[in-house]
């Protein structure tokens, strides 16, 4: 690991991240709360365009794969700047071989379904009515999404779903 500094960061903004959304079923319809997820979302991206330009994308050997996936996170948090998003799943995908290919997968699908186009790994659900069960966004040949999602060591797209419905 080359950067033991930006591996502590990146975990404690994860950590920050974390601890905030895990209040999201008692707390989802307090607009404070919505607004404190907001502007840590702005905070840490903001860093984060810093810690890239500096650094290029915290790949494995960089800050070990706790830090890569914790900078991949705050990433995936980055709706407010899909900009920056495409940045970074451009810079993980010139470094593919020190990047989990999971979190490529996920946010190349987080970014497609922000453009309003069909995903490709089926990471990305949303619930029709605000109630009830979620659902994949659309996802592009859904038939052979799960060799997709195979080929990462991802389960199945019905696994998947049953995991998302139980949390």
């Amino acid at each position: 690991m080359e950067n033991k500094e930006l591996r502590t960061e990146l975990l404690a903004m994860r950590k920050a991240d974390q601890s905030l959304r895990l209040q999201w079923p008692d707390k989802h319809n307090d607009p404070k709360w919505v607004e404190r997820v907001k502007e840590l979302d702005h905070l840490h991206t903001t860093r984060m365009k810093q810690i890239v330009e500096q650094n290029g994308w915290p790949t494995v050997s960089m800050v070990d794969k706790d830090g890569s996936e914790a900078a991949w996170l705050l990433v995936q948090h980055a709706d407010h700047d899909l900009e920056f998003q495409l940045t970074c799943l451009d810079l993980m995908g010139k470094k593919a071989n020190d990047v989990d290919p999971i979190n490529i997968a996920y946010l190349t699908d987080r970014t497609l379904v922000s453009r309003g186009k069909p995903q490709i790994y089926g990471t990305q659900f949303y619930r029709p009515s605000g109630k009830g069960k979620h659902i994949p966004q659309p996802i592009q040949d859904p038939e052979l999404v799960d060799e997709r999602r195979a080929e990462l060591g991802l389960h199945t797209l019905k696994e998947y779903s049953q995991v998302i419905n139980r949390e």
